[in-house]
C-alpha cells in the first residue's frame, strides 16, 4: 500500500513537468503580466512612513470624533508635525527617484494638513458668537472617549446651564442689530448638525446601562437636544434666511482668492485664479464654435439652441436606459482595446457593475456618477412629471454616451482597478485633478480620434465640455466672491443649455461642502494637464498610446505635475515647486 502511494506521488510530479507552461498558467497571460508588472515596481524606503501615518491619523480621526474638539485639533498638529520630523530624517539626495516623488508628495501632503487645520480654526473662531456652546460638548465626548468616569448629578447641571447657554445666545442674536455673515452662520448650521449627533453619542453612551445617569440627565438631555433643533432652524431661516422645504436658495462659503491660491500651489498648479478662469473662457468659446458647427449639420443653423433642444428630445422610453448605457459601456472596452490605447485587464472588463440611482440623489446628482459601480440617473414613477422630463431629457443617448467611458473603461472605473493595484500608499495624495481630469481628458482623445461621429453625439460630448469650462469659471469666481449661486445657475442654463431643475442641482452639489473648492475646475484643469502630456510623449513620438497611459495609471492619482515629473525623469530638489505650464 505504501509503495503504490510512492508511486503515485512520482507519477504526478512527472505529469506536473511534462504540462507545457501555458497549460500550468493557463488562466490568462494578461493576469501574468499584470502581477509581473507589480512585482517590478521599485520599492520605496518612504512607503512604511506614508501607511504608518494613514494608519495614525485613521485611529486618532475616529477616537476624537467632535469636530469641535481642542484636544483633536492638538493631537492632530503634533501628529502632522510628528510625521514630517520623520520625513526630514531622509536625505533626499540619496533617495531614488520614485522615492524623491514620494517625499515632496507626503511633504506637499503635510504642510496642506497643518494649513487645513489653521483655516478651520478660523472658521470656528467666526462661527463661535453663533456656537459659543461647541467647547463644552466637545468636551464631554473627550471625556467619553478616554472612559473618564463621570458625575451624573453634575452632568445634569451641566446640561441644565447648557440649554439655557443656547437660549441666551439665540436672544442675543435676535436682540443684535449686526448679524453674522450669512456664509458663516450657513456653516454654522451644519455644525450644530454635527454638536447634536455627538451629544447624542455621548448620551446614548451612558443612558440606560447607568440607572443613575439616566434618572440625573434623561430630561435635561432631551431639553437640550430640543433646543439644539429649534436653535438650527432659527439660524437657517432667520440669519442664513432659507427653510428646510426651499429648493431653489442655494448658500456657499467662498473661501477668497489667498485661500484659493494655497489650493492651487497644493495641487501643484501654477496658475492663479485668474489666468485659469480666463483659459475656461478660452475653452468655453471653442465649444460654443464647436456646437455651431454641429448644429449646422442637424440642419439647424446658428441657433444652437435648438440643435440641442432635438438632441434632449432623442430620449429613450422607461426601462431601456441600462440596456443603453451597457450598450455603450461596451462600445467604449472595444474601442480602446481594439486601437491599442490602453491596457484593460480582463478583471477589470468583468467586475463592473450598474446600479439605478434613487430619486433622492438625483436631487444633487442629477446625471451619472461612476467607479466600481456606474450609477445611472432616470425617473421613477414617484416623480413629477416635470422632474420626469428633466431628467429624461437631460439623460439622453447622446449625453449618456459621451459620460458612459468617463465613469467606467477607460475613466474612473480602470482608474480605480489599476490605483488599487500598483502603488495603493499612494492612495493617501489623491487627487481630483488626476481623477476626474483623467476622465475628462479620455474625452478630449476619443473626440480628437472621431470617436463622436454625428452631430447629435458631437452635441452631447460638447455640452459636458462646455459644461466642464462653466464650473471652472463660477466656481472660482464665486471663491473670488465675484459671482453668485444664483449667477452660476443662470450660466448653466444659458450658456450650457442645462434644465433649470438640473443646473441648480448640480450648483447645489458644488457648493454644498462636501467637495474642495478646486474640485469642479479639476475636470478640465486636469484634463487639459493629460492633453498636454499626451502631445508632449505620444504626439512627439516617445511612448506609443498604450504604453504612455499604462505608466500613468501605475503611479497611483497624484499632481499631473508629479506625474509628468516620474515620465520625463526630472531632476528634482527638495523644496520643489510646482512650474509646468500645460496651456
Amino acid at each position: 500500500m505504501r509503495s503504490n502511494k510512492h508511486l503515485f506521488l512520482v507519477l504526478s510530479i512527472l505529469a506536473i513537468f511534462l504540462i507545457s507552461p501555458s497549460s500550468i498558467f493557463s488562466q490568462s497571460n494578461e493576469n501574468q503580466s499584470d502581477e509581473l508588472s507589480i512585482l517590478s515596481e521599485n520599492p520605496s524606503r518612504l512607503r512604511g512612513l506614508i501607511e504608518r501615518y494613514s494608519q495614525d491619523y485613521g485611529s486618532l480621526n475616529r477616537f476624537y470624533t467632535a469636530e469641535t474638539s481642542a484636544n483633536r485639533a492638538a493631537r492632530l498638529s503634533q501628529l502632522f508635525a510628528e510625521k514630517q520630523s520623520q520625513l526630514f530624517r531622509f536625505n533626499f539626495e540619496t533617495l531614488n527617484h520614485d522615492e524623491q516623488i514620494d517625499y515632496l508628495l507626503f511633504k506637499n501632503y503635510l504642510d496642506h494638513e497643518l494649513q487645513e487645520l489653521k483655516r478651520f480654526n478660523l472658521q470656528l473662531e467666526e462661527m463661535a458668537p453663533i456656537i459659543p456652546f461647541a467647547g463644552t460638548i466637545g468636551d464631554l465626548e473627550d471625556t467619553r472617549r478616554k472612559l473618564e468616569s463621570i458625575d451624573p448629578a453634575k452632568t445634569a447641571a451641566l446640561l441644565n446651564d447648557l440649554n439655557k447657554r443656547i437660549a441666551a445666545t439665540q436672544k442675543s442674536l435676535e436682540d443684535n442689530t449686526v448679524k453674522p455673515k450669512r456664509t458663516v452662520a450657513n456653516r454654522a448650521v451644519r455644525m450644530i448638525a454635527s454638536l447634536r449627533m455627538t451629544l447624542r453619542n455621548w448620551y446614548n453612551f451612558h443612558n440606560a446601562y447607568d440607572p443613575v445617569f439616566t434618572w440625573w440627565n434623561a430630561e435635561p438631555y432631551k431639553a437640550v437636544d430640543e433646543s439644539l433643533g429649534k436653535y438650527s432652524t432659527f439660524v437657517a431661516e432667520k440669519l442664513v434666511g432659507i427653510r428646510a422645504d426651499d429648493k431653489v436658495t442655494i448658500i456657499g462659503d467662498p473661501i477668497g482668492r489667498e485661500a484659493l491660491i494655497e489650493e492651487l500651489q497644493f495641487e501643484m498648479i501654477p496658475y492663479t485664479p485668474e489666468e485659469l478662469i480666463g483659459i475656461a473662457n478660452k475653452e468655453f468659446a471653442w465649444c460654443q464654435s464647436e456646437i455651431i458647427k454641429a448644429s449646422r449639420e442637424m440642419g439647424f443653423g446658428e441657433d444652437w439652441r435648438k440643435a440641442l433642444e432635438a438632441v434632449k428630445q432623442k430620449y429613450v422610453e422607461p426601462g431601456k436606459q441600462p440596456a443603453m448605457i451597457r450598450d455603450f459601456a461596451l462600445e467604449a472596452i472595444e474601442y480602446v482595446e481594439k486601437n491599442s490605447l490602453v491596457t484593460v485587464p480582463k478583471l477589470a472588463r468583468e467586475s463592473w457593475r450598474m446600479e439605478m440611482m434613487s430619486p433622492e440623489r438625483q436631487l444633487v446628482a442629477p446625471f451619472f456618477l461612476g467607479g466600481e459601480t456606474i450609477l445611472v440617473a432616470y425617473p421613477t414613477s414617484t416623480m413629477t412629471h416635470e422632474q420626469k422630463m428633466m431628467s429624461m431629457r437631460g439623460n439622453n443617448p447622446h449625453f449618456a454616451r459621451a459620460v458612459t467611458h468617463h465613469e467606467l473603461i477607460p475613466g474612473h472605473h480602470l482608474q480605480q482597478y489599476m490605483t488599487r493595484r500598483h502603488r495603493p500608499y499612494r492612495e493617501l495624495f489623491r487627487t481630483p485633478f488626476w481623477g476626474e481630469g483623467w476622465a475628462l481628458y479620455w474625452e478630449f482623445l476619443l473626440w480628437d480620434r472621431g470617436f463622436t461621429k454625428t452631430p447629435e453625439d458631437k452635441i452631447g460630448a460638447l455640452f459636458w465640455r462646455s459644461h466642464r469650462a462653466a464650473r471652472i469659471i463660477f466656481s472660482l469666481n464665486f471663491h473670488l466672491e465675484k459671482m453668485s449661486p444664483l449667477e452660476a445657475v443662470d450660466l448653466l442654463v444659458d450658456g450650457v443649455g442645462h434644465e433649470r431643475e438640473n443646473a441648480l442641482a448640480e450648483v447645489r452639489r458644488s457648493f454644498s461642502g462636501d467637495y474642495g473648492p478646486l474640485y469642479q475646475i479639476a475636470y478640465m484643469m486636469g484634463g487639459l494637464q493629460f492633453y498636454n502630456l499626451h502631445k508632449e510623449f505620444v504626439g512627439g513620438k516617445k511612448m506609443s498610446d498604450r504604453d504612455f497611459h499604462d505608466a500613468i495609471l501605475k503611479e497611483g492619482a497624484i499632481p499631473v505635475e508629479m506625474v509628468r515629473a516620474i515620465l520625463t525623469k526630472q531632476k528634482l530638489d527638495k523644496n520643489y515647486r510646482p512650474s509646468w505650464k500645460f496651456y
